[in-house]
């Protein structure tokens, strides 16, 4: 059996790394007519500018930053949640409970996200706009984060929280399974020497930070290539500024929203390739970072 299963395994291997990089090849020869001519000014400046007859420019700098900003937000709210779910659906919930938890996780990383997309722009939206920005703008309005004065529903700050309730299930899951499979001997060790419950589980959380780094990669990896709900709660406006208050772009969102009428352009299809593959640089080098993360605690804990 080992004859000829070997070959069958290495050829599935061999199969993604020549899909992985066709799709590399082919955004890169696309992306090629806008390169060339924009050069770094396409990563650096954010000006979109579309003529179907006179002069083309484009820059991708403010879809480049919302990207990173709502993921930022995404990740940075989901982490403690996703940590706090896990410990608690493992350590404290009782059977029952933990039953249902486990049904509702599983439930809301099966929703399509045109669902999220919907109720976010319904529901999530307005009820930021009134109970969270515009309070922070009347009362901290000095703070240069939350100086823009907001005027829509449809902000950065938004896409932020709805991506964080959208990746909370995946990285709980990743996070609830590494910290399960934590020997009990483990536990038992901690609380006979004398150690409280809140000081085992940061112990114990302490031995899964491989894992944690891994939801943490999935997370940032699934907020910035998120499309669909994105495009309907960001606000979809070119422009730069540090409050999440103010309505922006990520590069997904842009594909999304640009590229049926691209092709009326000339220079345009090139440029939509263009963030296309400045996205798939960003998520291989978190990848990259995840998996050097992963591995080096995973020298030291060996669970």
């Amino acid at each position: 059996m080992r004859d000829w299963l070997r070959p069958v395994l290495a050829s599935a291997a061999l199969l993604i790394l020549l899909v992985l990089g066709a799709m590399i090849l082919f955004l890169t020869y696309k992306s090629v007519p806008v390169l060339s001519r924009e050069g770094l000014s396409f990563i650096l400046d954010s000006g979109w500018i579309a003529s179907e007859g006179g002069e083309e420019y484009y820059g991708i700098a403010a879809a480049l930053l919302g990207t990173l900003y709502t993921s930022a937000i995404a990740v940075a709210l989901a982490l403690p949640v996703s940590v706090s779910l896990s410990v608690f659906v493992v350590e404290m919930a009782p059977r029952k409970i933990r039953t249902v938890l486990e049904g509702a996780i599983l439930m809301m990383a099966l929703l399509p996200t045109v669902l999220y997309g919907l109720w976010g722009l319904t529901y999530l939206g307005p009820f930021l706009l009134r109970y969270v920005m515009c309070p922070l703008h009347g009362s901290l309005g000095w703070f240069p984060l939350f100086s823009e004065e907001p005027k829509t529903g449809n902000t950065i700050l938004t896409a932020g929280v709805l991506l964080a309730i959208m990746i909370t299930p995946y990285m709980t899951a990743i996070i609830k399974d590494a910290y399960s499979s934590i020997p009990r001997e483990y536990r038992e060790g901690l609380y006979a020497l004398g150690t409280t419950r809140a000081e085992a589980i940061l112990v114990l959380l302490r031995m899964v930070k491989s894992s944690i780094a891994v939801a943490v990669v999935l997370g940032l990896g699934r907020a910035a290539g998120e499309t669909v709900a994105v495009s309907m709660v960001v606000g979809n406006t070119m422009g730069i500024s540090i409050s999440p208050f103010r309505p922006g772009y990520t590069i997904s969102s842009l594909i999304a929203n640009q590229f049926g009428n691209a092709f009326l352009y000339r220079l345009m299809p090139s440029a939509l390739y263009g963030s296309a593959l400045i996205l798939m640089g960003i998520s291989t080098a978190i990848a990259v970072l995840g998996l050097w993360l992963a591995r080096r605690w995973s020298i030291k804990w060996r669970i």
